[in-house]
């Protein structure tokens, strides 16, 4: 056995369309609509418009978060909390599909940690994580005002780097080197649907496109890459 085969090994997975044939976060915003939380017509076309500019890879995160953030700003944590509880059991139960928990179970059952990194809000993914059955997850952070010393409720900015493109890369860094890891220390497979996350596809050991778009498609048939149609 070589010292690369004696390495941990990490599984990375990207959530939306990777995990779930969904993106939660634009469910939630189709869910905050039928909730009567925004005016629907002003809130359906500007994230509509956020949607086709992530897939392109135009998106400025910053922007779309303080859209996306707003309704729960407003709303206050018990609502949001609430809401949120109602969007698991009616949207994300529903997507969550066997072959998908096959594929991590595989990962946790061989040994490998096993996180989800997601450009979406923790908000929004934390207890996605959780009913997936998975303990880490790597999401955008989002910064909350402070009350006498304690964290209060969310003002629409994010917290730290964002895990969105390049950001991804920097926070699994931060991941590895909270566990006295260097990239070197461990074997990394990346698991991801979408051209933005092409840095970390590009920095990991395995790279698997999973349910590609089209221009991350193009790529990985042109440099060898896994494809897989979990979805199919």
């Amino acid at each position: 056995m070589t010292v690369a085969d004696m390495r941990a090994r990490v599984a990375l997975f990207d959530l939306d369309h990777t995990l779930l044939p969904i993106d939660s976060d634009y469910a939630w915003g189709e869910f905050t609509i039928a909730r009567g939380w925004v005016d629907p017509v002003v809130f359906k076309r500007s994230n509509d418009a956020f949607y086709e500019q992530y897939k392109a890879g135009t998106l400025d995160v910053h922007d779309y978060v303080r859209f996306a953030t707003e309704a729960i700003c407003r709303q206050g944590a018990t609502n949001s909390i609430a809401a949120h509880a109602d969007f698991m059991r009616d949207i994300v139960q529903k997507a969550i599909l066997p072959q998908a928990l096959e594929l991590l179970r595989t990962h946790q059952q061989a040994g490998d940690a096993v996180v989800i990194v997601t450009a979406t809000n923790a908000f929004i993914t934390r207890p996605i994580a959780v009913a997936l059955g998975v303990a880490e997850l790597i999401a955008v952070d989002l910064q909350t005002d402070s009350v006498g010393g304690q964290a209060g409720w969310f003002t629409g900015a994010i917290a730290g780097v964002p895990s969105f493109r390049e950001g991804k890369v920097v926070r699994v860094e931060q991941w590895l080197r909270a566990r006295d890891w260097g990239w070197d220390d461990v074997h990394t497979t990346f698991y991801s649907d979408s051209i933005n996350d092409l840095p970390l596809l590009e920095r990991v050991n395995v790279a698997v496109a999973t349910n590609p778009d089209a221009r991350l498609r193009a790529i990985a048939m042109e440099r060898g890459w896994r494809i897989l149609e979990l979805f199919r």
